[in-house]
């Protein structure tokens, strides 16, 4: 879609069609350009972006050393940390104080981040059920944001997320960092320029080591612990450790399984090398839990099939929790297939190809520094205010996440179902069991707002 205009948009967002019609440059379509108004908070080279990490139990705090790690360079700063567990908040600053020499300002609710008129942007490495909604109250806040994968918890989020970047003008960066990588890039390139001849078909792999975690029960919640906002909008059950703070990644209404965690960096290249900038047609997914009988909900083991009958070409993805084979020592990453050769990615930063009958090995490469590169690009584009140059627009997050989304239901509900890309709809769901699962019930006050 070509058009400068923040008034169709805006419309069309309106419509409901925003993520048909909205997709990213390295897939091959134009991004619509930024909004021509700067916002008040708009950076100039010379000035300090103070950025606060949300989420600092895990991954936030790859956040921090990459934030720490480019500060003088791209006059940068660590300005806050926010958690609602008090004691790990406190020892997170102990850390970055003993660390770097810092001291950082801590805050137990993000809100009082957002109402911070001193920073400038947040990066979000919160649990997937508060991505969306700590994302689009950032945007109204006028702060921009990186958000960690999966972008969202829901199809529906993503769409609301593209309509708040655009609507406030806000850099939203997605936390998928292979496509920062110098070695993946060239990777997409010879699929592009034809180097494993037509690309037809896309396996993401994520065989992860994912034991028995048992079942811990109702718990005594931790004193320092806001667990209402820790819940936030998912429903707020008796606390049990079998959530906080990492197992709720295979409970559904926190989290979306091995799929929606490791598997959106390989669901989002799987599309990015197919040059694929829209949802599939047909979706089938099965699996289960083969392995424990532990309190994890989503499936140990699951097989999904995404179809584009028009575009003829398919992704299967695949998860496996305990012991396997790797493909051609891929056991996180995606292999590529075409009628002159497939190619071989592994992790973030790794591709090779085999040619031909007899596998001939052709061009390959091995190159780190992507996350860094991530986040110097989210400054990049922060600093010029303009998405286009971004590496992970925020297209990326609703259409990568969305992918595992699409999986998920067909798992959850055990058939194959037929989707509308356009409306963003399953089709011939006379029950309305598919596309009630879309989106979710949000717990008042922690509601995704319908106008953004």
């Amino acid at each position: 879609m070509k058009t400068n205009s923040r008034r169709d948009f805006l419309k069309k967002a309106s419509l409901g069609i925003v993520a048909a019609t909205i997709t990213p440059n390295e897939v091959g379509c134009e991004v619509i350009a930024a909004p021509e108004i700067l916002s008040d908070s708009a950076k100039g080279a010379n000035d300090r972006i103070r950025i606060a990490v949300l989420g600092v139990n895990g991954r936030g705090q790859n956040h921090i050393d990459e934030i720490m790690k480019i500060s003088k360079e791209y006059n940068v700063e660590l300005a806050a940390l926010c958690d609602p567990d008090m004691d790990i908040l406190q020892k997170r600053a102990e850390k970055v104080k003993s660390k770097y020499g810092k001291t950082v300002a801590i805050e137990q609710d993000f809100r009082k981040v957002y109402d911070d008129k001193g920073i400038d942007a947040v990066a979000l490495a919160t649990p997937n059920h508060w991505h969306a909604l700590q994302t689009i109250w950032a945007c109204q806040a006028g702060k921009d944001v990186y958000v960690e994968k999966p972008a969202t918890h829901n199809i529906y989020e993503g769409r609301k997320m593209i309509e708040a970047a655009y609507k406030y003008n806000r850099i939203v960066q997605h936390g998928v960092q292979l496509r920062s990588s110098v070695a993946i890039r060239e990777a997409v390139e010879h699929l592009k320029n034809g180097l494993i001849g037509r690309v037809y078909m896309s396996r993401g792999v994520v065989y992860r080591w994912r034991p028995d975690i048992g079942n811990k029960g109702i718990s005594q919640k931790p004193a320092g612990l806001d667990y209402d906002l820790w819940c936030g909008p998912a429903p707020m059950v008796p606390f049990t450790k079998n959530l906080v703070h990492y197992n709720w990644h295979w409970h559904w209404n926190y989290g979306n399984g091995d799929v929606g965690n490791q598997g959106i960096h390989e669901t989002d290249l799987c599309m990015w090398g197919l040059g694929l900038d829209h949802l599939p047609e047909r979706i089938t997914s099965m699996g289960g839990k083969f392995l424990w009988d532990d309190c994890k909900e989503v499936p140990e083991i699951q097989t999904s099939i995404y179809h584009y009958p028009k575009e003829k070409k398919i992704i299967q993805f695949e998860v496996r929790n305990w012991c396997t084979n790797l493909e051609d020592g891929a056991g996180v990453g995606n292999i590529f297939y075409g009628d002159k050769g497939y190619m071989v990615i592994k992790g973030y930063d790794t591709y090779e190809t085999y040619l031909g009958e007899k596998r001939e090995k052709g061009p390959n490469r091995s190159e780190g520094g992507e996350l860094t590169r991530h986040f110097q690009n989210w400054v990049d584009a922060m600093r010029a205010r303009d998405m286009s140059i971004q590496n992970g627009p925020v297209q990326t997050g609703h259409l990568s996440s969305s992918l595992a989304h699409l999986g998920n239901i067909s798992f959850r509900l055990g058939k194959q179902l037929q989707f509308d890309p356009v409306a963003e709809r399953f089709i011939g769901d006379s029950e309305n069991e598919a596309n009630a699962m879309l989106s979710r019930d949000y717990r008042a006050p922690y509601v995704l707002p319908e106008i953004v």
